[in-house]
C-alpha cells in the first residue's frame, strides 16, 4: 500500500460552502498552506497525507514541513486536532504556524535553525470530527484510543480509558482486530517516515479538556512503568524550569493522572525504540486545563464545545499566545540537545533516581 503524501500544489484541495461554515479552521489552514508555498524559505513545503471522506465531503490532512528534506536531522513536531471538540488545540498550533511563517521572512536566527533542524506541523488530524462537533472521527472512533495498545490493569468499566462496547458512547476504540482508522494510520505513517530516522526528536500533541491547569505529559498511558527515556524527560523538565522559571506547566507521566488503551504516542514511542535503539524520541502531550475556563464562565458548560474551549475573546487570545514560548524552547532543544540528550552514564543514573522519586515513588 502506497503511503506517500501528495504535494499540496498537486492536490489543490477546495472546500464547499458547508465546510467553510462548519470548519473555519480548515479554510485558514488552506490559506496558511498557500502562504507557506510563497515563503522565501526554500525548504518549506505542504503535503496532503490523506483525504478523509464523509457524507459526500472531502477533508485533506495537511502536514507542514520546514527545513532540509533529510529525516535523519534533529526534528521537532507539533500535532493538533486529534479530538474534534478540542478546536482550541488546532487554533494554538495554527497560531504558532502563523508566527513561524512571519519569522521565516526576516529572522536570521529562525532561518539558521532551519538549516540544521526540521520542524513538522500537523494542525488538524481529525477534520471530520471537528466539522461534526464531536470528539471522535466520522466512524465514531476516538483516535487517541485507536492504536493496538492494551493498558495494564484497567477495568472494563473504566469507559474513559477506552472501550469496545458501542460507538454510541465516547472513547470508543473500534472493534478488536480492525485496522487503525485512516487518520491514525496517516499520522503513524508520517511519524515513521519523517521522525523515526532521526536520533534526536521531540513532539508535542496539543489537547484540552482535563484539569484546571496546563500539563505536559510524556508516556506511558498504558501502564505506570517508568519511561526508558526518563532521564532525558526530567532533563528536559529542568531545562524548561531554568529557561522559563515562571512557566505554568505541570510536567509528569500521563499515568499519574489516568491510564488509557490505544494511546497513539505509546504505540509510536515503543515502535521508535525498536527501530532506533540508540536514538531519543519523546512525544509529549500538552493538556490545556479547560476546567478553569468553565470555572470562570460556568454557563459555557451547557455547550458541547464549552468544556473544551475558552469562549470569551480575551481568554482565546491569551491561550493562543500562551504556549508559543514552549514550542520555541522545544525547537531549540533539538537544535542544541546536549543538556538533555547527551548524558553520560552517571548523570543518567542520577536523573533516573530523581525521576523515580518524583513521579513513581509510592505515597
Amino acid at each position: 500500500m502506497d503511503t506517500s503524501p501528495i504535494p499540496f500544489e498537486s492536490a489543490s484541495p477546495r472546500l464547499t460552502r458547508a465546510q467553510i461554515r462548519g470548519l473555519p479552521e480548515m479554510r485558514e489552514l488552506l490559506i496558511l498552506a498557500e502562504h507557506t508555498l510563497q515563503s522565501p524559505l526554500q525548504q518549506a513545503k505542504v503535503d496532503v497525507l490523506d483525504e478523509v471522506h464523509h457524507a459526500g465531503e472531502s477533508f485533506p490532512l495537511l502536514a507542514f514541513q520546514f527545513g532540509p528534506d533529510d529525516p535523519s536531522l534533529p526534528t521537532f513536531a507539533i500535532f493538533g486536532g486529534f479530538h474534534g471538540l478540542e478546536r482550541i488545540g488546532t487554533q494554538v498550533v495554527m497560531s504558532y504556524l502563523r508566527t513561524l511563517l512571519e519569522l521565516t521572512r526576516w529572522d536570521r536566527v529562525t532561518i539558521d535553525m532551519l538549516t540544521t533542524t526540521r520542524l513538522l506541523i500537523v494542525p488538524l488530524v481529525n477534520p471530520v470530527g471537528m466539522y461534526l462537533q464531536r470528539r471522535s472521527n466520522g466512524n465514531n472512533v476516538d483516535l487517541m484510543r485507536n492504536a493496538p495498545v492494551q493498558a495494564e490493569g484497567l477495568s472494563p468499566l473504566h469507559l474513559f480509558g477506552g472501550h469496545r462496547l458501542t460507538p454510541r458512547l465516547p472513547w470508543y476504540r473500534g472493534l478488536d482486530g480492525d485496522p487503525m482508522e485512516m487518520e491514525s494510520q496517516a499520522v503513524c505513517n508520517f511519524v515513521r517516515r519523517e521522525i523515526f530516522p532521526s536520533k534526536v526528536a521531540l513532539s508535542i500533541d496539543v489537547h484540552s479538556g482535563y484539569g484546571t491547569f496546563d500539563r505536559l505529559w510524556f508516556p506511558f498511558a498504558k501502564n505506570r512503568q517508568p519511561l526508558p527515556d526518563l532521564p532525558e524527560a526530567i532533563a528536559l523538565k529542568h531545562l524548561l524550569d531554568k529557561v522559563h522559571p515562571n512557566h505554568i506547566y505541570c510536567v509528569e507521566p500521563q499515568s499519574r493522572q489516568y491510564l488509557a488503551h490505544g494511546d497513539v504516542w505509546d504505540y509510536l514511542y515503543d515502535e521508535y525504540r525498536a527501530f532506533q535503539p540508540e536514538g531519543h524520541f519523546i512525544p509529549f502531550t500538552l493538556e490545556m486545563g479547560s476546567w478553569l475556563w468553565v470555572k470562570k464562565n460556568w454557563i459555557q458548560i451547557f455547550s458541547s464545545l464549552g468544556m473544551f474551549n475558552p469562549r470569551l475573546p480575551h481568554r482565546v487570545k491569551r491561550t493562543l499566545r500562551r504556549h508559543l514560548f514552549l514550542f520555541d524552547l522545544f525547537h531549540r532543544a533539538v537544535r542544541s540537545p546536549e543538556p538533555w540528550q547527551g548524558l553520560d552514564t552517571d548523570e543518567r543514573e542520577r536523573l533516573m533516581r530523581l525521576g523515580l522519586d518524583l513521579w513513581y515513588a509510592k505515597p
